[in-house]
């Protein structure tokens, strides 16, 4: 069961599947493009959209608005230095900014970003900094539903041939979980052989650190040597092998918005701090309220509570098994933040360049006004200068779980919902960008179905 109780209820929005249809078409097909009020279960992101406890709702209260000097700023400073070690913290008003800050101090012209797998705007950010973002997953990724436990994990063997051949690497980052690799913990021996590598190379290495404790807690059950130690000792265990990390707090840090950079270096941590203020903000509020920074200290102390977390593990687990009795596979064994469904193989007829998980996506919402995520060839493909669909490696349709908000008889109407989609997915259809912008068209992009 939940290990909390609620307390504020909100109404769902029902409509009926003619005004769900409607609502799509008039949106241009693209999901981002619905307005909140036309979705019941809305499984689109768990970045922001989480519940936050009466404790944080109480340090709310307590928020310093001073422009210069908060204290709540030095609450949060404290709570992010004792959990990760790192003496520099500078607040961001979410992960993105972090991003852009940091690869903009950090990163030369043509200098290449080395991750397990960057995330949309992870890449985006590295490029428009003008590195260029080089993804070498595990070779245990490739491999959906194994039982590998680790398939969040770099190819150290890749990241040692490239370095060998003299690429000019400026920073390896390593995102914990691996979200667009389903959602896959990294392994503690993992991080260490990388931190090796880097140390060796005279590289910086870096976590996005957006679901640290869930990375945290799934080291305590899969990997040997760790099931006597808490999440909390893990999570500090990885920060201490980084020379520093960003974060969307918006995850882990279980509130609507906030983002963090960490960082050893004083000269680096100069660079971003000047970038900061030009930007986001005085170094003491970098973008966002005293309040906001009360409720990310407060819920980055809750987040490694182990009982919350292994009932974000356990309700994944439950969900990934229901979808696939309803005859939908799913990235194996499961994480904690979200479910990712292979629509490759639930319509093994739609190519890549018509979008696949896109077309899930839009069938779900139909069937029960359930929104979710394509991460597939629409986010992480790209068109080729020929015009042609550069596929991504696979087509998953996430389902993220927002934190503490929904309970097992709403993701039980979501399960009934994809096994009717998955009853008629011989008759689903692709989708052709009908308009869209050069970077993240994800985002903005209008479709048409194909």
């Amino acid at each position: 069961m939940e290990p909390f109780k609620i307390k504020v209820v909100e109404p769902l929005a029902m409509l009926t599947r003619a005004e769900r249809s409607a609502a799509l078409q008039a949106a241009h097909y693209n999901l981002f493009r619905l307005r909140a009020d036309q979705v019941t279960i809305d499984l689109f992101t768990d970045s922001g959209t989480g519940a936050m406890s009466a404790q944080q709702w109480a340090a709310v209260m307590l928020g310093d608005e001073s422009y210069a000097g908060a204290r709540s700023f030095f609450r949060f400073e404290q709570v992010v230095r004792d959990l990760t070690g790192h003496p520099h913290v500078l607040p961001t008003h979410q992960g993105r900014a972090a991003e852009r800050i940091l690869f903009s101090s950090l990163l030369r012209q043509g200098q290449v970003s080395v991750s397990n797998t960057h995330f949309d705007t992870t890449r985006a950010n590295v490029e428009l900094a003008g590195g260029q973002a080089l993804d070498l997953p595990s070779p245990a990724a490739a491999e959906l539903d194994s039982k590998e436990p680790f398939k969040g994990d770099l190819d150290v063997a890749a990241l040692e041939s490239l370095l060998a051949r003299g690429v000019e690497v400026g920073c390896v980052i390593m995102t914990v979980t691996n979200n667009a690799g389903g959602g896959q913990p990294v392994s503690m021996a993992n991080l260490r052989s990388v931190r090796e590598i880097c140390e060796r190379h005279a590289v910086p290495f870096f976590l996005d650190a957006a679901r640290f404790a869930e990375n945290a807690y799934l080291i305590t059950q899969r990997e040997p040597g760790y099931g006597g130690h808490t999440p909390r000792q893990v999570a500090e265990e990885m920060f201490a092998l980084a020379d520093g990390s960003v974060a969307s707090l918006k995850k882990d840090g279980i509130a609507n918005i906030g983002g963090f950079i960490t960082l050893r270096a004083e000269e680096l941590a100069a660079r971003c701090r000047e970038l900061l203020i030009a930007t986001e903000g005085f170094p003491t509020y970098g973008g966002l309220a005293g309040r906001d920074l009360e409720a990310l200290a407060q819920g980055l102390i809750e987040v490694t509570d182990p009982a919350y977390l292994r009932h974000r593990a356990d309700t994944a687990a439950w969900f990934a098994d229901g979808l696939e009795a309803a005859g939908l596979p799913s990235v194996r064994p499961a994480g904690c933040h979200a479910v990712y469904l292979d629509a490759r193989r639930v319509l093994p007829h739609i190519p890549p360049a018509l979008f696949p998980a896109h077309a899930l996506a839009c069938q779900l919402y139909v069937e029960g006004g359930v929104r979710s995520f394509e991460v597939g060839t629409l986010s992480f493909g790209r068109t080729g200068e020929d015009g042609e669909e550069e596929a991504a490696p696979h087509e998953l349709l996430r389902l993220a779980l927002p934190r503490r908000v929904y309970t097992r008889s709403h993701l039980e109407h979501v399960i009934h919902c994809a096994g009717a989609v998955a009853a008629r997915a011989a008759s689903v259809r692709g989708y052709r960008i009908a308009e869209a912008p050069r970077s993240l068209r994800h985002f903005t992009a209008k479709l048409v179905p194909a």
